[in-house]
């Protein structure tokens, strides 16, 4: 089971894990496969967008779930590490434009070569790490 967000083995921890362990964790994740449709969604992370697994697996995370992620600082790093075939491990401040109202959060990209796509890890700007 993955440790924290911050742990330094978190993308080898999350590939391992189960879909129940990473409901247990207190941060969101987000897995993406090569094409950016959405693979895994974690329980943490419904309940922070509103948006049930259901609802979003499969469909594409940029476009069709979280357009406030489109953008260079996001999709635009996560699509030149590929295309590079280099490693992502990037931590960001990021505001998150919900529908409801925005959230302050702290945003982790994790991509590696060889993994076919890559896994966003989103904790809460106001919770501990």
């Amino acid at each position: 089971m993955p440790e924290t967000f911050d742990a330094p083995q978190l993308l080898a921890q999350l590939l391992s894990a189960t879909d129940e362990s990473l409901d247990q964790l207190s941060f969101g994740v987000i897995a993406i496969d090569a094409q950016g449709r959405v693979t895994r969604y974690n329980r943490y992370e419904s309940q922070l967008s509103g948006l049930s697994p259901e609802r979003v697996k499969g469909k594409h995370l940029f476009t069709g779930v979280a357009p406030c992620m489109n953008n260079p600082l996001i999709s635009g790093l996560i699509r030149e590490a590929r295309e590079a075939g280099d490693a992502l491990d990037e931590t960001i401040d990021y505001v998150l434009a919900f529908r409801i109202r925005p959230v302050a959060v702290k945003l982790r990209m994790l991509c590696e070569p060889g993994v076919d796509g890559c896994y966003l890890v989103i904790r809460r700007a106001d919770e501990a790490a």
